[in-house]
């Protein structure tokens, strides 16, 4: 009986921990945007001239390990893989950047109102920027072990194909904040794209295309898991019976060669 009565109590205590979160919540209706932003357009941004920064005012529960961020979700939405990975890997601080105003502001007040109720989240933390000017001024060389570029803008017109976060120009920049071995996680429900991605990532001389199931062999499975339907965007798929790409990219190293 006794031992009943502890778990109902349990029980008790966790319905009232997720009403209490989800009474804190930030509701997505007030924090409205377009869907896209043009990369190229003045946003008022403002960046670090370099990137050592003192990441404790995102991470004040790690302010005594000294810890930067390890994984990345450029053009993070509203937070769901952020969400979904933060439990997950306790250990490593995990970063979300996004351009849009509005959508920042709500994935901070997500963080805030979860940090409220529980330790889970220390380690996840969200900023405005564009990734496709400024990333290095926010990682140093090698500093990333997983970038992840989950459904991005298709820009489906020619004339658009510039402003597709995958390029052989942002390739080098995305090579160069990754540590050898990090990985790249791509995915979208738009064929055309992935076949861009893949292409211009197979083209690169520091990624190699790396099998899911590699990765899962490797205990990756809850990453993979969370890239294919944490989103926003991969639940939309679902709910419509879309198709999913994903291509995932290791970043190797180059050895160096003796010139005599």
């Amino acid at each position: 009986m006794a031992k009943r009565k502890r778990t109902a109590t349990a029980a008790a205590t966790a319905t009232t921990t997720t009403s209490s979160t989800s009474s804190l919540l930030p509701q997505k209706k007030h924090y409205r945007q377009r869907a896209h932003a043009n990369p190229f357009s003045d946003h008022s941004l403002v960046y670090p001239s370099s990137p050592c920064i003192d990441w404790t005012t995102h991470y004040p529960a790690f302010a005594h390990a000294g810890q930067r961020p390890s994984f990345a979700d450029i053009g993070c939405g509203f937070g769901g893989l952020l969400i979904a990975l933060a439990p997950q890997f306790p250990d490593n601080l995990i970063i979300g950047l996004e351009i849009r105003v509005q959508v920042t502001q709500y994935v901070q007040d997500r963080i805030t109102a979860l940090r409220a109720t529980t330790d889970d989240y220390q380690n996840v933390s969200v900023v405005r920027a564009n990734a496709m000017k400024f990333l290095p001024n926010f990682f140093e060389k090698a500093s990333l072990t997983a970038l992840f570029f989950l459904f991005p803008d298709p820009h489906f017109k020619t004339r658009k194909h510039k402003a597709r976060i995958i390029s052989q120009t942002l390739l080098a920049e995305y090579a160069y904040v990754l540590a050898p071995g990090g990985i790249v996680y791509t995915i979208t429900d738009v064929e055309d794209l992935a076949q861009w991605m893949r292409a211009h990532l197979d083209a690169h001389p520091l990624f190699q295309f790396v099998e899911e199931q590699e990765l899962r062999n490797e205990g990756k499975g809850p990453i993979l898991d969370a890239v294919y339907g944490a989103t926003e965007e991969g639940k939309k798929v679902e709910r419509n019976a879309g198709q999913k790409w994903l291509a995932c990219f290791r970043r190797i190293q180059v050895k160096k060669i003796n010139v005599i």
